[in-house]
């Protein structure tokens, strides 16, 4: 084996080991990552202000910790708490004589149905409730015995925020220097890290988080009962691909018009088709990501539904990222292989 050759099965081991060491926390070193690509325009803006790189960095990642932290614990309050106190009311409301049996018969007969049997459907419909307030604990319980894994994903999240923000430049430095690419498409491939990066982003928790806010707004105006907790669920649920939102605002829309608040209902659709829909996709997320190069819908779809069964909920976030990296690099093939069509010489005849 050559040197050369023998350096390189080095450099592969070495790559290897890291990445094993790596994957227990691969998720917080790749959010900090992503953080640290969205939050770098405003860390260069304060070092440009202040003269101070090392202040900077820390500024803008306590601040993104900050925002992350309160979001995530005002989310898992809203879900848990909130999601427990409605299942253990719902047990009261579908009891004998309780309003939920009222609402049911209004629903039956609205819909055509004369006869229905109050014992069966409050039993099965009280089970369901004592069901979901039995997940929403073990949810929560879950959370807790999982603490410190989430809280090392954290630490780890942090760090590498700042990290990315003080050593970017010497970290694309290196890895132009070691891959056997030119220096160019090496550099392609990192512009391309970045950017997809900060729009997975962007794209991904911001805007979520703007339509749950949406959401509870028009839940709470048109008085869909807990719109605190609906509007969190519709932010979580603004992660699935297509439908998304809908999962939340339809069947609110639908329960006003049943129990006679038609006017309400209607409203409730309106809105959340054209505030929580179309203002979020079309002008929210469109402010917030400048997407330079489109993926097709198709591949989208592909990277979201393939990485989450790979994944889980991380693949949401990993999923594009690794689409988008791998775009990039049959274009860099694309263009390098017409380039050297172009310049081979052509066949001399015989």
């Amino acid at each position: 084996m050559s040197p050369r050759a023998a350096l390189s099965v080095l450099a592969l081991v070495g790559v290897a080991l890291f990445l094993w060491l790596a994957l227990p926390v691969g998720v917080g070193l790749l959010l900090g990552t992503l953080t640290a690509f969205t939050v770098e325009s405003n860390y260069r803006r304060l070092t440009a202000r202040w003269g101070r790189p090392e202040l900077a960095a820390i500024t803008c990642t306590a601040g993104t910790a900050l925002l992350f932290s309160v979001a995530i614990a005002c989310l898992a309050y809203l879900l848990v708490s909130r999601g427990v106190d409605m299942a253990r009311a719902a047990q009261v409301a579908f009891a004998p004589e309780g309003q939920g049996w009222a609402f049911l018969q209004q629903v039956a007969h609205r819909l055509g149905i004369r006869e229905i049997t109050p014992e069966h459907v409050t039993t099965r419909v009280a089970a369901a409730a004592g069901q979901i307030a039995t997940s929403a604990a073990e949810i929560g319980a879950a959370i807790a015995s999982a603490s410190f894994r989430i809280l090392l994903g954290i630490v780890f999240a942090v760090m590498t925020t700042h990290f990315v923000l003080r050593h970017w430049h010497a970290i694309t430095a290196r890895i132009e220097a070691v891959l056997p690419l030119e220096a160019r498409h090496t550099r392609a491939l990192l512009e391309e890290f970045q950017r997809v990066g900060r729009s997975v982003l962007l794209g991904t928790i911001f805007t979520g988080l703007a339509q749950g806010l949406l959401a509870g707004i028009g839940y709470w105006v048109t008085g869909v009962p807990q719109p605190a907790f609906f509007g969190a669920l519709t932010a979580v649920a603004s992660l699935l691909p297509a439908v998304g939102t809908a999962l939340v605002w339809v069947p609110a829309g639908i329960y006003l018009i049943l129990t006679g608040h038609a006017t309400a209902g209607v409203v409730e659709l309106i809105y959340g088709a054209l505030i929580v829909v179309f203002v979020s996709d079309y002008v929210i997320r469109p402010s917030l990501v400048r997407d330079a190069h489109g993926t097709p819908a198709l591949l989208t779809f592909v990277a979201l539904f393939g990485g989450v069964e790979a994944m889980g909920l991380a693949g949401l976030i990993v999923g594009p990222v690794v689409m988008s990296l791998a775009l990039a690099m049959l274009r860099i093939y694309e263009i390098e292989a017409l380039r050297l069509r172009n310049n081979a010489p052509s066949a001399q005849a015989p």
